[in-house]
């Protein structure tokens, strides 16, 4: 509108409706325009060279620890996206860790006994694990999509305690009490003849821990993320929506099966080796804990639930050693000790953190950026 101000002068006023909007704040620029599998690769490249430097700086047996982890971050953030994100309760995980490790250990012998060689060698043999795995996870899925609560982890728990009790009773395949042991290629020849073993498989075992750790990362930010968590908080709610609940339970299974095939199949890489002893229903347990501790439904919380099966036993090892005990005494501590601490663990986590380690972590990094006071991600949750 128009009023009249100095004597033959105009002045425009415009009114408050026709006011432009003020504009938004400029988002910062990214150098990968937002995307989230770009911003991901960039994490996980940044990781790898982090990761590349470490295994040049640790001794021959801390790396060794370090492919540990890795073997190990590969179940645990497998059983993160089911348990965490899903909802679905596996006691059972450790059994198909060892269904992958076995059917490594058996690729491996019949490729060496046809005199294949090379690290294409291993590949496929960890592609058979993950593939086997990956079977086994969907038949157990179709079974746990009509199961819930106890029955569901009564289902797993029996899966866990049969699977061990398969390779005893076809020992003349599986190589019973005393397992398998198969022949691994050693360092290629490019990377020197003194290049260290224990280096060697920190690198395959981190490799296969970040392809994991990208491929899951994508999942969670991805449309069937979101499916996941609805199934996880509403079933009814999802099936009104439109997500099929079932089908979506099966494919959790199938995720999480995956990466643990193929952390079992690195931990057999690791030693060389497979037994039943070494996928008991302790480490199906100890898996559970660990997600639970490092931050339940976060794949960052998986990783610290990685370092506490690592950390943990070496603890207990170290705490025994203080002390002069008999043999027997020895051994029972080392073996019943390392469940007492991840029970003991777990309970003092609930109990000052519920959210685990990684919600801890998150609040602080929220007290000191207050730019970081946003709703968590889904991967935070």
């Amino acid at each position: 509108m128009s009023v009249i101000g100095e004597p033959g002068q105009r002045v425009e006023q415009t009114t408050p409706a026709s006011a432009p909007a003020a504009a938004a704040p400029a988002k910062p620029h990214l150098p990968w325009g937002g995307s989230t599998l770009l911003r991901h690769l960039a994490l996980v490249a940044l990781a790898a060279v982090v990761l590349l430097g470490l295994t040049y700086w640790l001794e021959p047996f801390r790396n060794y620890q370090l492919a540990t982890v890795a073997a190990y971050l590969c179940a645990t953030a497998g059983l993160t996206v089911l348990t965490g994100l899903n909802g679905q309760l596996s006691l059972g995980h450790g059994a198909l860790m060892a269904a992958g490790a076995y059917t490594v250990a058996l690729t491996q012998q019949m490729l060496t006994d046809r005199g294949a060689t090379g690290v294409g060698v291993l590949v496929v043999s960890l592609g058979c694990g993950v593939l086997v795995s990956l079977l086994a996870g969907a038949v157990i899925g179709v079974a746990a999509a009509r199961l819930r609560g106890p029955y569901l982890a009564g289902v797993t728990l029996a899966v866990a305690l049969v699977v061990p009790a398969l390779a005893i009773t076809f020992d003349g395949t599986l190589g019973g009490e005393q397992g398998l042991s198969f022949y691994v290629d050693p360092p290629p020849a490019s990377l020197g003849p003194y290049f260290p073993y224990e280096r060697w498989q920190a690198w395959l075992a981190l490799a296969g821990a970040l392809l994991v750790m990208l491929l899951l990362a994508n999942l969670v930010r991805s449309r069937f993320g979101r499916s996941l968590r609805a199934v996880r908080d509403d079933e009814v709610a999802a099936r009104l929506a439109g997500i099929h609940v079932a089908r979506t339970q099966v494919l959790a299974f199938v995720v999480s099966a995956a990466c643990a095939g193929l952390g079992g199949g690195l931990l057999a890489v690791l030693a060389q080796s497979v037994s039943p002893g070494a996928f008991s229903m302790t480490l199906s347990l100890f898996l559970l804990m660990a997600i639970v501790v490092g931050g339940l439904g976060s794949l960052a919380g998986a990783v610290w639930g990685a370092l506490l099966l690592v950390i943990l036993p070496e603890l207990t090892h170290l705490i025994t050693e203080q002390f002069t005990l008999a043999p027997a005494t020895a051994q029972r501590l080392d073996g019943n000790l390392p469940l007492a601490l991840f029970g003991g663990t777990l309970v003092v986590v609930m109990i000052v953190a519920p959210g685990g380690i990684q919600r801890v972590l998150v609040r602080l990094a929220r007290r000191i950026d207050p730019r970081r006071r946003t709703a968590p991600g889904p991967e935070e949750r």
